[in-house]
């Protein structure tokens, strides 16, 4: 079975079809050339923008010369309500204080401290589902339910069932689906005095949401300065001083961090697992090795049990290659360049396709199946190598990719051990790109217990 991809729009629209379709979907709104170009030059009114699939380009901009491919500021205006001035929308020496701060938070052993956190909310969201064996169910919602979980017990200590978790878990539920990815000031370079127009619903949540979380980080400072914090990732990132200034996350600052954990964190992860479970489903042999792989597993796992789940990281990172959560990544470029013969002036964006390069018909061999093998194989391990970004790359690298990682094999061990997925045939998930690849009418499978 080939795993559902959208059918993509006619090679020629006009701008205004364009911009219409770009906010109702993000993967349907371009054209089928792209999983075989080396780059595409798009040109509207305002700006020109270059969708780079070349690896030699991506590496440029990601790896080799990233302050010279700075973060868009178009794509920011959207997310500026709740994400502020957190480490996903700065650049430049802003951007580098913050990563000094949060990246000792997920080097060394923290993985490993975090860890029965992490197996903790898999059982827990096994459990759940359970709860539905014999029936019908939309796994999206579970898995965003079992991403927040992971993040509030990994980050602050708090299971899902606590009453401040639940607020900001629903308000979180409640923005993803008022949010466009993009907005007016996306296509038109607004000055800093024009007030920028939100939908009234994102407006509302946003705020919501950050009220919510400054609760959260005032207790904790409060628990700091008492001596009675828990060890978790925010009392790290909370008690990390920038070592070349001494300076530590003000509040406002540590509430922006916390706003694009949640955001990056859970709704990608959530998006991730859903796609997963449903390709286990509809490829059950698969399905089998992994949960006789999970069955082998200790009561408590450890670091070392999780080195051994290779069959299921392979599916995961196959997961990930065919559904990669963000499915493009914006830069702009700071300066005069060239690319690939063609003049591109500064200011122009420059749009790199995890979606496109994952898929593409160039890099990949037979790259619309899912075949979790090709991760064992040389052929498959030099595309990754070249053509595999599901976190980005180079220094703006996801600080996360290595929890996210293993979150998402944990989550599959638990789930698969003790439950059969069976797929629904009248309701093949239909990909679409808001904040992140999810299904437009939901992920449903049958679950039953072995």
């Amino acid at each position: 079975m080939i795993p559902p991809k959208p059918k993509p729009r006619p090679d020629r629209v006009s701008l205004w079809r364009y911009m219409k379709l770009f906010r109702q979907d993000l993967l349907s709104a371009q054209p089928q050339r792209l999983y075989r170009a080396w780059m595409a030059e798009f040109r509207t009114p305002f700006f020109r923008s270059y969708l780079v699939n070349d690896p030699a380009l991506v590496q440029l901009v990601l790896k080799d010369r990233p302050r010279d491919f700075p973060k868009s500021s178009r794509i920011a205006e959207g997310l500026r309500p709740l994400l502020g001035n957190s480490v996903f929308l700065t650049n430049g020496e802003v951007w580098a204080r913050q990563r000094r701060i949060i990246d000792p938070a997920f080097e060394g052993g923290r993985l490993r401290d975090s860890l029965p956190a992490m197996w903790d909310a898999a059982c827990a969201a096994r459990d759940r589902l359970t709860a539905h064996a014999g029936s019908t169910v939309e796994v999206e919602e579970q898995t965003s339910h079992a991403a927040a979980d992971v993040i509030f017990r990994t980050l602050f200590s708090l299971p899902i069932e606590d009453a401040l978790a639940q607020q900001v878990f629903h308000e979180f539920r409640a923005y993803q689906r008022s949010q466009p990815l993009l907005n007016l000031a996306a296509f038109l370079r607004l000055p800093r005095w024009m007030p920028r127009l939100h939908r009234r619903g994102t407006s509302t949540s946003a705020a919501r949401i950050r009220a919510l979380i400054t609760d959260l980080t005032t207790r904790r400072q409060d628990q700091i300065a008492k001596g009675t914090a828990p060890q978790d990732l925010a009392t790290k990132i909370m008690t990390t001083a920038d070592p070349e200034t001494g300076q530590r996350f003000t509040t406002a600052e540590m509430v922006d961090q916390v706003a694009i954990f949640f955001l990056a964190g859970h709704e990608t992860s959530a998006s991730a697992l859903a796609w997963a479970l449903w390709l286990l489903a509809a490829h059950p042999d698969w399905q089998e090795q992994l949960a006789a792989e999970a069955r082998a597993l200790p009561d408590r796992p450890g670091m070392a049990d999780l080195s051994k789940l290779r069959l299921t990281r392979d599916v995961f990172r196959e997961t990930l290659r065919l559904y990669p959560p963000v499915p493009m990544m914006v830069r702009e470029a700071a300066q005069p360049e060239t690319f690939r013969g063609r003049a591109v002036r500064p200011g122009a964006q420059v749009v790199l396709s995890p979606w496109h390069q994952h898929r593409h018909d160039r890099l990949w061999s037979d790259p619309d199946s899912f075949d979790p093998a090709r991760w064992q194989t040389e052929a498959g391990r030099a595309s990754a190598r070249t053509a595999y970004m599901p976190f980005s790359a180079g220094p703006r690298v996801c600080t996360g990719a290595s929890f996210a990682m293993a979150e998402g094999v944990l989550l599959l061990a638990a789930i698969l051990r003790d439950l059969r997925l069976g797929v629904v045939p009248e309701r093949t998930p239909d990909p679409v790109a808001f904040l992140t690849v999810r299904a437009r009418d939901g992920i449903w499978l049958r679950i039953d217990r072995r």
